[in-house]
C-alpha cells in the first residue's frame, strides 16, 4: 500500500514474513527498524572509440536496482553545445544529471576549449562540498578531444582514443582495442559490436545500445 505524505513524497509500506516494518522512499532509501539503508543502483557501459576519421560515443540502456533490473532503454548519451560536444555517464543517474548541468555551464563559459571546460568541472567536482559527494563518472568527446572526468579530480585523455567506464568497461574496451588493432570497421561499427559482447559477459549491461558519432578534425 501506500499514501502521499505532506512534503508530497510517496511512501510504501511492505512487511517481511516476520512482520518487520520496512518502509521505501524516494531516492532508493530503505529504512528498517529505525536504520537506513542505501540501495546500490549498478549500471551501465558507456563506450568510446576514435579514429582519424570519426568519434563515436555509446552506451547501453540497462538500469539495475538492486537485484532487479528497473529499465531497459534508458539513454546515458546526451548531446551538448548544439551537438558539437558529446557526453555519456556511469553511476548514479541523478547525480549524472547534476555533473552534466555543470558541464554545460562550464562549455558555454569557454565554448571553444572543451579542455578548459572539463578541468575546470573537475576542479570544481573535487572542492566543492556538494559536488564531491557525487557518484558518477563522466566521457566527454568533440571532434578533436576525448576526456574522462572523475570526481577525485582527474581529467585523462587516452593515447588511442579508446575509453570506457561502467560496470561493463573494461569488457567493452577489451573488445573495442582488439577490434581497432585488427579489423578495417569504422568508429560506430566498433562501438557497436564492442558493447554488444560485454552485454553477453555484464548482468548490469543488455544490448539496446544508443550511438552518437561526430566526424574527426585536426
Amino acid at each position: 500500500m501506500h499514501f502521499v505524505i505532506p512534503s508530497g513524497q510517496i511512501v510504501f509500506f511492505t512487511y517481511n514474513l516476520f512482520h518487520s516494518l520496512y518502509v521505501l522512499r524516494s531516492p532508493f532509501l530503505i529504512f528498517e527498524l529505525g536504520k537506513m539503508h542505501k540501495i546500490k543502483s549498478r549500471s551501465t557501459t558507456i563506450l568510446t572509440v576514435r579514429t582519424e576519421q570519426s568519434v563515436a560515443i555509446g552506451g547501453d540502456g540497462q538500469v539495475t536496482l538492486g537485484s532487479s533490473i528497473m529499465k531497459a532503454d534508458a539513454c546515458k548519451i546526451r548531446k551538448l553545445l548544439d551537438g558539437k560536444v558529446i557526453t555519456g555517464f556511469a553511476g548514479s543517474t541523478a547525480d549524472a544529471f547534476a555533473l552534466l548541468e555543470r558541464f554545460e555551464i562550464k562549455l558555454k563559459d569557454y565554448p571553444s576549449n572543451v579542455a578548459r571546460a572539463a578541468t575546470e568541472l573537475a576542479k570544481e567536482w573535487r572542492t566543492d562540498r556538494v559536488l564531491r559527494r557525487l557518484e558518477a563518472m563522466m566521457i566527454v568527446v568533440d571532434s578533436r578531444q576525448t576526456f574522462l572526468l572523475t570526481g577525485n579530480g582527474d581529467v585523462i585523455q587516452p593515447t588511442d582514443g579508446v575509453l570506457a567506464i561502467g560496470s561493463g568497461g573494461n569488457y567493452a574496451m577489451a573488445a573495442a582495442k582488439a577490434l581497432a588493432q585488427n579489423t578495417q570497421l569504422t568508429a560506430s561499427e566498433i562501438v557497436q559490436k564492442s558493447l554488444v559482447i560485454a552485454s553477453e559477459i555484464d548482468i548490469y549491461t543488455n544490448n539496446t545500445i544508443v550511438l552518437e558519432e561526430l566526424q574527426c578534425t585536426k
